[in-house]
């Protein structure tokens, strides 16, 4: 399994993966729910903006010429904590066909090594809170749950 650079040769193939995970996500909250019906239809200008910034790197996951999915990074900081530089896992999708077998354990490993290498020193991800097994993933992936986010609509 590799991580590849995603380039913009590459943003119709992030659109679709980024739609797949999106569209899992919709029947979480009324927060996820999509404005397209379909990939077809979702813009690829912020995703081209997306591969122009220097904190976000996309990544196709690859294993040998087979696309498996979609990894998005993003380094930050918190300046005033002693664990300050992180390698946040923004977006992660495995094709279906190629989930439970290593895949994603496989690239948290890898987003370990590329954390370490970028200065950082720990990571972050976040997911839904019903989403049982993602968060199972992450927990038995070495992640501890730290923090809950909390949205509101405003009228």
């Amino acid at each position: 399994m590799r991580l590849e650079k995603a380039t913009a040769d590459d943003i119709p193939t992030l659109v679709e993966f980024w739609y797949a995970l999106a569209s899992e996500m919709e029947h979480y909250s009324e927060f996820n729910v999509l404005v397209y019906d379909d990939s077809s239809a979702v813009p690829e200008d912020g995703f081209r903006r997306h591969l122009e910034r220097d904190e976000f790197t996309d990544y196709l996951i690859e294993e040998g010429d087979e696309l498996v999915g979609l990894l998005t990074t993003r380094i930050g900081e918190h300046p005033s904590r002693e664990y300050s530089n992180y390698l946040s896992v923004v977006n992660l999708f495995i094709t279906e066909r190629h989930r439970n077998q290593g895949y994603g354990s496989a690239v948290i490993s890898r987003v370990k090594q590329l954390a370490r290498k970028a200065g950082c020193d720990h990571l972050k991800v976040s997911c839904e809170w019903e989403n049982d097994g993602a968060r199972r993933f992450y927990d038995e992936n070495g992640f501890e749950e730290k923090q809950v986010t909390f949205v509101q609509q405003v009228e």
